[in-house]
């Protein structure tokens, strides 16, 4: 079948080996099963016949658009609605003849970011949503054949933290074009989330509840189970499945890389710009649970009444227990807010990531942030000019008398920055993801650190490499997430050698390839760190000095 690429993103040739050669960077993927056609072909197929595929609890039948086939909204659990509120994810009921899986499934309940028309954000990042329901354990699938042939999987885990998201939200998301051009089955999943995701019942309701803290996470792995177990009939190796995730969603890596149910079902892991090396305080998530009762009136007894309220009821009665105990647990070291439990049934009470635990995966993982997470003037232009002794003034409240110090490290360490850039240098320090990834090191498998810098041009150059902008490089998205990258032959250059690498990693654990210079294994005594540029080169720890000097 002739195929047309989503967007043309990159230049191929198809050399006499068979290998899809990437002419922009000298990259080299796998052998080519849909090469390039006219583009004034028919783009996309659906019939009775066409895309349909096999699943433990039935058929589905999808669409091929563009030579890949698309399956959208597939159920891998039951709704979490009524009775299975708070319970950990149901198989989802089986179907007769063949199920439609052609467009995106419901969103996890959530307060969902705003998309008014004066929102530069929605601009942006897009967002795109759409039914807000509890039957929103569901996944999407992109795979170049339903053909028995065993391709790496790559199951993406979306941001927002715990509390907001979904697997299409951006459309840098879409897995169309990675899974051409790499030959490989790109998933994303929907899970719980928020207050229906993370309340921690278990100390008020007893033995039933007691997974309730961490139903969300368990929706992760019960995809994962379905990708082991289904995978293979879309083309996919249950065998070699890598988990990737940005923001909260790197955090989610670094939960489920630590989690015995997860064992076995993921091989690899990629966070960007999150981490995490432990979960809530337990404690703390037990006396929100116990709020949660105060605020809804309701005795232990009553705990059941919980499931009956509309879920819009229930997460306001939430939120509010969360806002009270969250001001008497303030500054103690605890994430915050709805999130995994550290509860030592779902997941480790003593940390992640612990030493010789044979019971919890040890995968190859990548790390990577970008320069300016939350560059401080993104939607403030007057404040592209602030001095240096301006930027002391405005960090002074976090670091008091060191902020002085502190700013005139990171002068000295970055020499040819602006202040308004070493204060979003500051701001976005690499504290975390450098904690997580020497906790990671406690492991045998091999951690490789990136570090990404490539500025959006938009704004007038205030987005900066700003939380979010990568993720389009990794899946050859940069066209297609304009209002990130900007588009155009510069992005497509860094996201052409970032693809490779991934593509590498997912089939081998090592990113190493021939689009970028040698990729070194990260370790804690020099911080070997790919940096992600329009010039891609390795520092070690490119920003140690002035770290260190952060409390």
């Amino acid at each position: 079948m002739k195929v047309y690429h989503l967007i043309r993103t990159v230049t191929l040739c198809i050399c006499a080996t068979g290998f899809v050669l990437c002419v922009s960077c000298g990259g080299a993927g796998t052998k080519s099963t849909n090469p390039m056609p006219d583009e004034d072909e028919q783009q996309i197929f659906i019939g009775e016949n066409i895309a349909v595929a096999e699943t433990e609890y039935g058929k589905v039948r999808g669409f091929i658009m563009r030579g890949i086939y698309n399956f959208r909204g597939i159920p891998y659990g039951a709704s979490t609605a009524g009775e299975n509120r708070f319970m950990p994810p149901q198989e989802p009921e089986p179907w007769e003849g063949v199920r439609p899986a052609v467009f995106w499934g419901n969103s996890a309940p959530q307060d969902i970011y705003d998309r008014s028309p004066e929102s530069y954000s929605v601009f942006v990042d897009h967002w795109n949503y759409d039914v807000l329901s509890e039957d929103c354990l569901r996944l999407n699938l992109w795979t170049p054949g339903i053909d028995g042939k065993k391709r790496p999987v790559l199951v993406w885990l979306h941001g927002g933290g715990y509390a907001r998201g979904n697997g299409i939200e951006q459309d840098g998301y879409d897995g169309e074009n990675i899974a051409r051009y790499g030959d490989i089955v790109f998933c994303s999943i929907n899970h719980r989330l928020g207050p229906l995701g993370y309340s921690d019942l278990a100390k008020v309701g007893g033995e039933k509840y007691k997974h309730s803290g961490n139903v969300g996470v368990l929706d992760m792995v019960a995809a994962l189970q379905w990708v082991h177990d289904n995978i293979a009939n879309f083309g996919g190796d249950p065998d070699n499945v890598t988990i990737m995730g940005q923001s909260g969603g790197g955090s989610k890596v670094c939960t489920l890389a630590s989690m015995p149910a997860a064992k076995g079902l993921v091989h690899k892991g990629v966070a960007l710009s999150g981490s995490a090396t432990g979960a809530n305080n337990k404690e703390y998530a037990e006396m929100i649970g116990e709020q949660i009762l105060v605020e809804a009136g309701l005795k232990p007894a009553e705990i059941d009444k919980l499931q009956e309220m509309p879920w819009e009821e229930y997460m306001q009665i939430a939120e509010r227990a969360q806002r009270k105990v969250s001001r008497e647990y303030a500054g103690k070291g605890q994430r915050g807010g709805f999130a995994p439990v550290a509860d030592g049934v779902d997941l480790p009470a003593d940390g992640f990531f612990a030493e010789g635990d044979a019971s919890i995966p040890d995968i190859p993982m990548i790390f990577c942030t970008t320069f300016h997470e939350w560059n401080p003037n993104r939607d403030n232009p007057e404040l592209e000019d602030i001095t240096f002794d301006g930027v002391v003034e405005k960090l002074e409240g976090q670091y008091g008398e060191k902020a002085k110090e502190i700013v005139e490290g990171y002068a000295k360490q970055f020499p040819d920055c602006r202040p308004i850039e070493i204060w979003a240098l500051i701001v976005s320090n690499r504290q975390g993801v450098v904690h997580a990834a020497n906790t990671k090191l406690q492991q045998s498998s091999p951690v490789y650190m990136a570090w990404f810098g490539y500025e959006s041009p938009l704004f007038d150059g205030r987005h900066r490499a700003f939380h979010c902008v990568d993720i389009s490089f990794w899946f050859r998205n940069t066209d297609l997430m304009i209002t990130h990258t900007g588009g155009g032959i510069g992005p497509r250059k860094l996201s052409n050698k970032m693809s490779d690498a991934l593509l590498s990693f997912m089939r081998t654990g090592d990113p190493n390839c021939k689009a970028l210079p040698a990729w070194p294994k990260y370790t804690q005594e020099n911080g070997e760190t790919m940096i992600l540029n329009k010039e891609c080169k390795v520092a070690n720890d490119p920003d140690r000095a002035a770290r260190n000097l952060l409390p």
